[in-house]
């Protein structure tokens, strides 16, 4: 049986390297401030649109931003 695959990310660590505030960064993707608080909490999936603003923004490829973890 296989396991569930969870999105797993850094969307924190590269935020805070940007020194960018999470009201900072969802002002420049396009939602609420709860909702970068949500994804980096890995409670909330982004669609596929806001993981390419994200990756745009922060300035890191796909694979060092959000990769999937087997539970």
């Amino acid at each position: 049986m296989e396991g569930i695959s969870i999105i797993k990310n850094n969307v924190r660590l590269s935020r805070v390297e940007k020194k960018l505030t999470q009201e900072e960064l969802a002002e420049k993707v396009g939602v609420t401030r709860q909702t970068i608080g949500l994804i980096e909490k890995e409670k909330y999936n982004p669609t596929i649109a806001l993981v390419l603003k994200l990756i745009q923004v922060l300035d890191k490829p796909l694979e060092q931003l959000f990769w999937l973890e087997e539970d």
